[in-house]
C-alpha cells in the first residue's frame, strides 16, 4: 500500500513539475511575441529619428544625405501642413520599401510635383485637408515652394494624369483609397495644390 501511494505522490509531483514547465514556457512564449511587436515602432520610431536627422545634414549639404549607410533612399524634402500641424520627410526613389519610411517623391520637377504615401501612416492626413489649406514643400537645397489645395479627387490608379503644362506648378499628393481599410484596392485619393507666389 505504501508503495502505491509513494507513486501516486509521484506522479503528482511530476504532473506538477511538467505544469510549471508547459506554464513557463508559455510565459517565455508570450515575452518573446511581446518583444517582436514592440520591436516594429520602435524600429519606426528610430527611423524617423534618422530621417530628421538626415534631412538637417541634407540641408546642410544641399544635396541627398542617406539616414543610415544601406539606405536606398535619402531625404530629398520635406511636406508640411500649418494647420494641421503635419510635418512629414519626403524620401526619394519612388519605391514601396522608401514608402515604408515616409512619403516619397514618384516626380519632383516642374511644373508639376507628385508625392505618394500610405493612406494609414504617413498621408492619412490627407482626408482632413481643405480647399485653400496652405501646403509647404522644403528642398534639401533650402528653397521652400508654397501651395494652396485647389481640390480633390478619386481616381483608378491606372487613371492617373497630370497636366504637362498647368497654368500655375502643381502638387498632387496621393494615397489609397478608401481611408479607413487594409486590402488593397485600384481607386487613388489625389489632392491637388497649385503653387502660390514665384
Amino acid at each position: 500500500m505504501n508503495g502505491v501511494l509513494a507513486v501516486v505522490k509521484g506522479g503528482h509531483a511530476c504532473g506538477r513539475a511538467l505544469s510549471t514547465l508547459f506554464l513557463s514556457g508559455l510565459c517565455l512564449l508570450g515575452l518573446v511575441l511581446i518583444a517582436q511587436g514592440a520591436m516594429i515602432p520602435a524600429k519606426a520610431w528610430l527611423a524617423q529619428v534618422l530621417l530628421d536627422r538626415a534631412f538637417e545634414q541634407s540641408l546642410a549639404a544641399r544635396r541627398p544625405v542617406k539616414p543610415w549607410g544601406w539606405a536606398d533612399m535619402a531625404p530629398v524634402a520635406k511636406v508640411s501642413v500649418p494647420r494641421l500641424g503635419i510635418g512629414e520627410i519626403v524620401l526619394s526613389g519612388g519605391s514601396g520599401q522608401a514608402m515604408a519610411f515616409g512619403p516619397t517623391a514618384l516626380r519632383d520637377r516642374a511644373p508639376v510635383r507628385v508625392l505618394a504615401a500610405h493612406r494609414d501612416t504617413h498621408f492619412a492626413f490627407l482626408r482632413h485637408l481643405r480647399p485653400g489649406d496652405a501646403i509647404e514643400v522644403q528642398s534639401v537645397n533650402g528653397r521652400t515652394a508654397r501651395y494652396r489645395v485647389a481640390n480633390t479627387q478619386i481616381v483608378r490608379w491606372d487613371r492617373f494624369a497630370y497636366p504637362a503644362n498647368p497654368v500655375r506648378p502643381l502638387l498632387a499628393l496621393t494615397t489609397c483609397y478608401p481611408f479607413g481599410v487594409n486590402e488593397r484596392g485600384p481607386l487613388r485619393y489625389v489632392v491637388w495644390a497649385e503653387q502660390q507666389g514665384d
